[in-house]
């Protein structure tokens, strides 16, 4: 048993160029055979801007798919059913939509 390994934890850093969270009423996204983009938008009346991309292999997105729908599932049994919010409405095209 002396000789048994602990499991190596990994040490994750947060970059210096990421000093906080940044709050996104809005996403697009769209993809490639080979990726997923998305990009994270706070919209407030006609103007807004972009506040993060991030780009994902498929396979991956999958994975981060079904850890949301766990998370909501969690909190929905917490908190109760999460009521979903209307899709914003502009004149710039810009939204919760699908792009082909």
């Amino acid at each position: 048993m002396a000789n048994e390994q602990q499991p190596q934890r990994q040490e994750i850093k947060i970059a210096d160029n990421i000093p906080g969270g940044e709050y996104a009423n809005m996403m697009q996204v769209s993809h490639t055979q080979e990726e997923f983009m998305m990009v994270f938008m706070n919209v407030a009346g006609l103007s807004g801007k972009v506040v993060s991309k991030v780009q994902t292999s498929p396979g991956h997105l999958k994975r981060i798919v079904a850890a949301l729908a766990d998370n909501i599932k969690k909190y929905e049994e917490r908190f109760g059913e999460i009521k979903a919010a209307d899709a914003p409405q502009t004149q710039t095209g810009l939204g919760f939509e699908d792009r082909k």
